[in-house]
C-alpha cells in the first residue's frame, strides 16, 4: 500500500538553521533515501520550493482561475514529503519516525486511496 508522509514545517526555522547544519540534514535525507530504496519502500521524495512560489488553480463554475501563493495563515507549511510503499500503517509510521528532519517538523503519513469507477 502507498502512503504519503508530508513533512511540515516552518520555513524561518529552516532558513536561520547554518549553512554546515542544513548540508548535515540534505546529507542525513539523501542517506535515508538509499535506505528506503534499499528496503524497497521508495517510490518518491523531494523537498519543495518556499510557499511563497506555489500557484494555485482553482476552477468554480466552470471558470479556471490562478492565484500566487502562499494560501494558509500558518507559520507551518509543506516543505517537503515521501511517498513510500509499506505493508500497512504500523510500517509507515515506524518509516515517518525515522525522517531525519522530524526533529523540526510535524511528520503527516496519510494513505493513499485507489480510485475507483463502478
Amino acid at each position: 500500500m502507498k502512503y504519503l508522509i508530508l513533512i511540515h514545517m516552518d520555513e524561518k526555522e529552516l532558513d536561520a538553521l547554518p549553512p554546515d547544519e542544513l548540508n548535515a540534514l540534505n546529507a542525513r535525507h539523501l542517506r535515508f533515501n538509499e535506505e528506503l530504496r534499499a528496503s524497497g519502500h521508495f517510490v518518491e521524495a523531494e523537498a519543495l520550493e518556499p510557499a511563497e512560489t506555489a500557484v494555485r488553480v482553482t476552477a468554480r463554475g466552470g471558470k479556471p482561475s490562478v492565484m500566487d501563493g502562499p494560501f494558509t495563515e500558518s507559520k507551518e507549511v509543506v516543505a517537503g514529503f515521501y511517498l513510500i510503499e509499506a505493508r500497512d500503517t504500523d510500517e509507515a509510521l515506524g518509516i515517518a519516525r525515522r525522517i531525519p528532519s522530524a526533529f523540526m517538523a510535524n511528520i503527516e503519513v496519510r494513505p493513499a486511496r485507489r480510485l475507483v469507477v463502478y
